[in-house]
């Protein structure tokens, strides 16, 4: 087995309170001496591990302050990790229209499955995001129960099921695949979308790749953007 490196614990170590909320938002790590002495290590070894919780998202450096630890809202594509929510600027309510279960893999996604997604059950759920009162996406959402358990929409922290990933699971979301397409509503998302069946929406079908190698998750999104436009900006 490979030997973790004294940096790689630290990280780790540093990552998960972060992840659990030990190390809330907007507050600073411990100094670097102070880690240097918890780990009992070099200020080269401790600056390692900050250097890899900086590359992947978590803290910031701040000249003279030390290490802050940032919410996990960046946005990656035109998804975002913690959740559709921290795309826009808008009031954004979450409805689960079907919850959490277990189901045949649906032909819609367009990525190819791996053959351990292929030999594992699926678990989908589906949910529409409510702009100031107006539905404007309807999310179907596919991963194979082999590499997670089903989790209960009751269980989604503050109603996202990425935050839940992060602070329940200890998993991130690590990049993602997206394609993206123009069509019409049609009569299942018109009648969702609260829309005409003719009306064009944009459609975008995402595979995220997770720290947990196994785990992909699959998304099919068909978004109203007439009056609420998706921003894409990519900070990973």
């Amino acid at each position: 087995m490979k030997k973790t490196k004294k940096y790689e614990q630290i990280q780790g170590y540093v990552k998960k309170r972060i992840q659990t909320g030990k190390y809330p938002v907007d507050t600073y790590l411990p100094s670097e001496h102070d880690l240097c002495n918890q780990f009992d290590t070099t200020r080269t070894t401790v600056r390692k591990a900050l250097d890899e919780l900086l590359r992947e998202g978590f803290i910031q450096k701040e000249h003279g302050r030390g290490s802050k630890v940032l919410e996990r809202g960046k946005s990656l594509g035109l998804l975002t990790i913690k959740g559709f929510s921290g795309a826009i600027d808008y009031n954004v309510k979450t409805v689960v229209t079907e919850e959490p279960k277990i189901v045949e893999w649906d032909p819609v996604i367009p990525f190819s499955l791996t053959e351990e997604e292929k030999k594992s059950p699926c678990v989908y759920f589906q949910r529409v995001r409510h702009i100031n009162g107006t539905p404007v996406v309807l999310e179907n959402n596919w991963y194979a129960k082999n590499a997670l358990k089903v989790i209960g929409s009751n269980e989604f922290v503050e109603g996202s099921f990425f935050k839940t990933l992060s602070q329940d699971y200890l998993i991130e979301i690590m990049g993602a695949e997206q394609e993206l397409k123009a069509k019409t509503a049609g009569i299942d998302v018109a009648k969702k979308l609260n829309i005409d069946p003719e009306d064009p929406i944009l459609h975008i079908s995402v595979r995220f790749r997770t720290s947990r190698p196994e785990l992909n998750l699959y998304g099919d999104l068909y978004c109203h953007t007439a009056e609420y436009p998706i921003r894409n900006s990519y900070f990973l």
